[in-house]
């Protein structure tokens, strides 16, 4: 199964994976029936979760049901016991919107949300994240996850986002991240898939953030809060629900 999950991950573009994968994944969730982690997200329980990655994929990953990884399952609890999104108004903008978190958002009768991206077929404005067609202040909350390591120009993205939020606004713009880094590492003269891929970590990749990721984020405008949620959560409560042992998160208020 972790060999096919690579394959198709690989091989097939995101645009018809999004689209279509939840159908399989389905029939598949019957295989992976059990009591032994919950997606907290969806509140589906299996022996375990669906491997999911590149090489290798990673056990333990994906759920099966509503398709949350490991970062999504810790952004739910993070918003759901650090933040009034469940509970108070908002108008939201989420970029590059993943499928998990889609129904249930479109669904609270209190958000004004709004999904926004250049490619997904999910998102129901077409927009590029260098130039967000929404006026200045427009957005209480932005979510914008895995987005910055594919831009060419993450300082404008990071900088539109910034630009779009009210002031006492906030946005969570999670990246993936190499902690063993100090600094970011970026070469624009790598641009064949396979050297981005060594490099990059993924062929569409066009950096890898280093600890300074937050530092990055700061220079946008935002006030950026890295909070280890996660390191602080009880052990039996990662298990239960799979989620990833160091992600920081990077909640990022405009003051």
């Amino acid at each position: 199964m972790k060999k096919l999950v690579s394959l198709l991950i690989r091989y097939i573009p995101r645009k018809y994976l999004q689209r279509f994968a939840h159908h399989g994944l389905k029939v598949a969730s019957l295989f992976y029936q059990g009591k032994g982690v919950e997606c907290n997200v969806c509140g589906k329980h299996f022996r375990k979760f669906m491997p999911y990655g590149r090489n290798p994929a990673r056990e333990n990953a994906l759920c099966p049901n509503c398709l949350t990884l490991e970062r999504h399952r810790l952004m739910w609890e993070f918003l759901k016991e650090k933040t009034d999104f469940f509970i108070k108004p908002k108008k939201v903008l989420h970029i590059a919107p993943e499928l998990c978190f889609i129904p249930h958002f479109e669904k609270m009768s209190h958000l004004d949300y709004i999904t926004g991206d250049l490619e997904s077929p999910l998102a129901k404005v077409k927009m590029d994240v260098h130039d967000i067609p929404f006026g200045s202040g427009t957005f209480a909350v932005v979510f914008c996850n895995h987005v910055m390591e594919h831009v060419d120009d993450d300082s404008r993205a990071m900088s539109e986002i910034y630009r779009v939020l009210k002031p006492g606004g906030w946005a969570i713009i999670q990246s993936p991240q190499d902690l063993s880094r100090e600094t970011t590492y970026e070469n624009p003269n790598i641009t064949d898939p396979k050297e981005r891929e060594k490099h990059f970590w993924q062929s569409d990749h066009v950096r890898l953030y280093g600890r300074d990721y937050g530092q990055r984020l700061k220079q946008a405008g935002f006030q950026v809060t890295e909070d280890d949620f996660v390191m602080k959560l009880p052990e039996e409560k990662i298990k239960q629900h799979a989620f990833p042992a160091e992600e920081i998160i990077y909640f990022c208020e405009k003051k």
